[in-house]
This record gives structure tokens, sequence and C-alpha cells, in this order.
């Protein structure tokens, strides 16, 4: 039967992860297979699975890799949507509505039409192009497959030396990990303190909590080269200054869009190299592309500006706001205030909002403060200090950005902030906030409040 000729309409779906197989599902929610036909490629061996529960599952707190699978494929087919799994999208064809697809295993190439399409290609790992990077006992940890292939060399390593480069999300954690599993772990990071996505000083709070759990940390470091021995395989990673015996390295460096495939289609892509979407998730320009996930930019609501913000919660989002518009309803992504959350040991550490950097780039002036507080009451027991730190417009006082660093019940506090970003509140309008209190879960002030306290008298004095 011809494109034109079909009774029903064809979704098809590039990616079969979070966005898009939470598009395929809502849209297969709203709209049956007599209505519209859906299919999916995954180049991987695996759907819907967390990647942010990889190094948890490495580390031993998940006891399992199929707990990480949300649901697999005989559980979409079984929802009628045709995914095809180890199957890569090529080329996309605007002229003829098509994609082409290839069969990772045999190579084998197909044409499949479309009435309307998904981009939900990911992020792939930044790798850089250094000697050695390609040795065995190099890792990346991006999906199910790189996961098990690090377990897979840890367990026949006798060595108990890792490596991790990188100090961001990624890095801390597989730093965790690697503790965890009893190896003796350095950390190389070219930036001037841990977790750039805080500001230096919060930074440099981690860094000294992870030299307290053992891990040897290494900033402003570039790695230059890794070095291999007789047997092929890695075992020092080298810097300009030292090198680090490695019997195993972990890339925790970042993520790109991985966006080659919408470039080459000439999809519209943003500075940070993702695509470029309008409310709805549409590809900018293209009627019937949507487009999702960590392949996209997203508006910031707090600078005005976008940015590209690789985490698994915006995905499902994306997927759930692309698939009720392909199912003939309508929902918006507003956008995001870039909140995050993450651990190494028992250290919690989050952020959202604007760093001071970031306020400085948009041309924002601000005050900021920072306060040390508890979790809880500070005669009620377990209880832990804390680091707040509060970034408050000049003159406005409207809240531009809070991290913390602390112990247990310091991160999720960040969400207290995050909310109140996302409705344009001053710090002002932050201390009358009616948040729970109990000895057991805050001090009479939480942490919070008085940091919004403490950043409404620092706009009153700059004002003054």
């Amino acid at each position: 039967m011809s494109h034109s000729a079909r009774a029903r309409e064809r979704l098809v779906v590039i990616g079969g992860d979070a966005a898009g197989m939470s598009a395929a599902s809502q849209a297969r929610r709203l709209r049956g297979p007599d209505e519209l036909e859906i299919v999916a490629f995954e180049r991987g061996h695996f759907s819907s699975f967390s990647a942010c529960g990889i190094p948890y599952w490495v580390g031993g707190d998940v006891p399992e890799r199929d707990r990480l699978i949300a649901r697999s494929p005989e559980e979409h087919r079984a929802r009628d949507i045709d995914l095809r799994m180890r199957t890569e999208v090529v080329e996309i064809d605007f002229a003829g509505a098509r994609v082409r697809a290839r069969d990772v295993d045999s190579g084998a190439e197909s044409w499949t039409s479309y009435d309307k399409l998904v981009v939900a290609t990911g992020a792939r790992p930044i790798r850089p192009d250094l000697p050695g990077i390609d040795a065995p006992g190099v890792h990346g940890v991006q999906t199910l497959d790189d996961g098990q292939a690090l377990l897979d060399t840890l367990s026949a390593t006798a060595g108990r030396r890792a490596v991790v480069v990188g100090a961001g999300y990624i890095g801390v954690e597989m730093a965790e990990a690697l503790i965890n599993r009893g190896y003796e772990v350095t950390v190389v990071n070219r930036g001037k303190e841990p977790m750039s996505t805080l500001d230096p000083d919060m930074g440099r709070l981690v860094h000294r909590a992870m030299e307290g759990m053992g891990i040897t940390m290494v900033d402003d470091a570039e790695v230059t080269k890794l070095l291999t021995g007789d047997d092929g395989r890695v075992r020092a990673v080298a810097t300009a200054d030292a090198e680090y015996p490695a019997d195993v390295v972990v890339l925790g460096i970042g993520v790109r869009p991985e966006t080659d495939l919408a470039k080459a289609a000439g999809l519209p892509l943003g500075d940070h190299g993702g695509l470029l979407t309008d409310l709805s998730m549409r590809v900018r320009g293209h009627e019937n592309i949507w487009a999702g996930g960590d392949c996209v930019e997203v508006l910031d609501l707090v600078s005005g500006r976008e940015r590209h913000i690789p985490l698994g919660t915006h995905a499902n989002k994306h997927g759930q706001i692309i698939g009720a518009n392909i199912g003939g309803g309508y929902a918006t992504f507003p956008g995001v205030v870039g909140t995050a959350v993450s651990k190494v040991c028992d250290l919690e550490i989050a952020r959202t909002g604007l760093r001071e950097k970031d306020a400085r780039r948009v041309g924002l002036q601000y005050e900021t403060v920072t306060i040390e507080s508890t979790s809880r009451a500070g005669y009620y027991p377990g209880s832990t200090p804390m680091t707040v730190k509060m970034l408050a417009e000049r003159r406005t006082g409207r809240l531009l950005g809070v991290q913390i660093v602390g112990r247990e019940g310091a991160g999720k506090r960040v969400d207290i902030a995050a909310v109140a970003l996302t409705a344009g509140m001053t710090a002002e309008q932050m201390t009358t906030l009616d948040l729970g209190y109990a000895p057991p879960f805050s001090p009479v002030w939480d942490p919070i409040l008085v940091a919004a306290r403490k950043a409404v008298a620092a706009v009153r004095s700059g004002a003054s």
C-alpha cells in the first residue's frame, strides 16, 4: 500500500529510551492501533532504562541490571508499538517523509515512511581524542551495555586502583560506586573544583568532603594521555605534571546532544548543539516533527536563554507532552529552572537556578549570601550541618539560584527553591513560606528560609 493510501497515520520514533518511548506510549493511550501505527527504532539492546541508575548498579546499591529497565521491548510490543531493536536510523528524508534504518548486526537497510516523526536520539558521552582512550579498561557509562562492560572489567581485574576522569555528576557518582566496591579512587578534574554546576566556593566543600572519604582529588588538571602496559590494557592516566596508576578508568566528562542525524537533515540546532523546539516540543519550522529528551535545548525560565540540560525527568516530561500532542490533545513544556541533585557517599549536593557566572553572563546584577545551618533542630539526634548559598537579583530581590551541600536531609530541600524559582518569587516572599516544621525534620527556621532572610538583608543593604 502506498504512503498516501494508508487508512491510518504512521508515527515513527527515533530512539527507544525515556523521551521516545514515553511519546509512543502516550500517543498509543490516546489513539488506538486502528488510528495510529507506531514504529520505533532503537540501536541498543535495551529500551526504557534508567541511565541515572547505572552508578548505583555498578556500586552494588541496585543488585541487578533489569531493575533499571522500566519497560522491555516485549512489553512495548504488547501495547501495539512496533519497537525494532538494534536498528539505527541513519537518514531522514523530508521530501519523501521517510527514514532510512540500518540493522546494526546485519547491516541491512530499509526505508520506512512516516506521517509524524519523533526525534529522541539522546546524548553521547564526551570522549576526548587522546592516546590510549580506546584501550581495554577504559569505560564510559551511558548505557546498560556500558555498565555491564565496566562490571565485567571490575570482575576480571586483579588490581584495585581506579581513576575517574571528570568530576561532574557522573564522575562523583562513579567515584562513590568504585569506593563502595573497595577501590582506591583518584578523580582527575580539569576544573578548579569538582561539580562545575556549582560555584567554586561550594565546589570546594565537595572537594574537602570527597577527600575525607578517602578519594584522591586532582583538580585543575588536564588529562593528556592514557598509558598502556605490555598487554595493551590501560595502566595509568597522565597529566602534564603527573601519572596516576589505574587498573580501570571511568570517563565522567559529560555528554553532548546526539544530533548528527538531525544536523545532516537540516533541522534547527541551538548554540549548545541541541534541537530547537516550540512549547509543544515540535521542531521549529517542521509541522510534523517533534523532538525531546537529551537531544534538545530547553528554555531556562530564570535567565530566559536556551540551555542543554540532559536529565531523565525532563525526557519523560517531553515524551508525555509530545505523545499528548500527537494523540490529539494539547500540552506544552514551558521550560526549566535547572534543578539537579546528586550524592557521593553520604554527601548530598543540590542546585537550582543560576550560578554566579550564569547571572553575569546574562547581565544580571545580584547579591549572594551563604549560611551554615543544620538538617534538624540542633538538639535532636542525627542533626547534620549543611551549607546553603542563595543568589537574589539586586534591587528587586527576585530569587536567582540556590546551591546546597550537606549530609542526610540536605539535598531535597532544593525543591523548595525550585518551586520558588518557577513561581518567580522574591527572597522576601520566600521568608513567609509555610514550611513543615518539627525537630526531627528541621530547625524552627528551615535553612532555606534562613538563607532567604539573609538575602533580603543583602538586597536591602545593596539598595541603600
